[in-house]
């Protein structure tokens, strides 16, 4: 079925598809698309212009800033924390539970307060892809990429290109995605943009145009 308008007091309201199921508690910014079968539950925020798949699942009080993609069949489950501009590849899956179990030590089915939820960070630009899954508590940084079919176990730097199980980082990436070339010494450089970055101590930054 198409997707229809939703009222909104924001300029131009979200659409929401009849099949989708968004929780009245959910907060939706404006220009937001939630297409088919997708699921959003009660207290998520999911910010401006974004787009939820076919399939996907919001957990309930998820935090997503604007401008992201969760493709289709991912999984977010709270309390995630997703900033603004990032990717989230087809069947992600950002669990939340460090120590499952289906039941207690004597034998009862958990509930809400036998166990402590922990969430997956993604931060700024960052893109995770199809097919990965980070146990959580993890944090994958900014402009990051996460492979797709990686298993991320621990923190991610910032401009990292990781991939495996576990996932290592393999290379550095610009804000483009595309892997840096080596360009002498402690420098890299952007073969798409020409943006340079310095490494340091395992981390990478971008420098500022003067110190390019």
């Amino acid at each position: 079925m198409p997707a229809t308008a939703v009222e909104s007091t924001e300029p131009t309201p979200s659409l929401i598809a009849e099949s989708a199921d968004v929780d009245a508690r959910a907060t939706l910014g404006a220009s937001t698309r939630i297409w088919h079968l997708a699921q959003v539950r009660e207290d998520a925020v999911i910010g401006e212009r974004c787009i939820i798949g076919r399939g996907a699942y919001i957990g309930p009080g998820v935090r997503m800033g604007d401008d992201c993609k969760v493709q289709n069949h991912a999984l977010v489950y709270e309390p995630a924390v997703v900033e603004d501009g990032a990717f989230i590849g087809p069947a992600v899956v950002f669990t939340n539970d460090e120590f499952p179990r289906a039941v207690t030590p004597d034998g009862r089915i958990k509930g809400g307060d036998d166990w402590h939820a922990v969430g997956v960070t993604v931060r700024y630009g960052a893109a995770v892809g199809a097919r990965a899954v980070c146990i959580a508590p993890v944090t994958i940084g900014r402009w990051a990429v996460v492979a797709a079919g990686a298993v991320v176990t621990k923190d991610v730097p910032d401009f990292a290109l990781v991939a495996g199980v576990p996932a290592r980082r393999i290379k550095w990436v610009g804000r483009a995605g595309v892997p840096l070339h080596a360009a002498g010494g402690d420098r890299f450089r952007c073969p798409r943009t020409g943006a340079v970055y310095a490494e340091e101590d395992g981390q990478l930054r971008e420098l500022e145009s003067a110190e390019s």
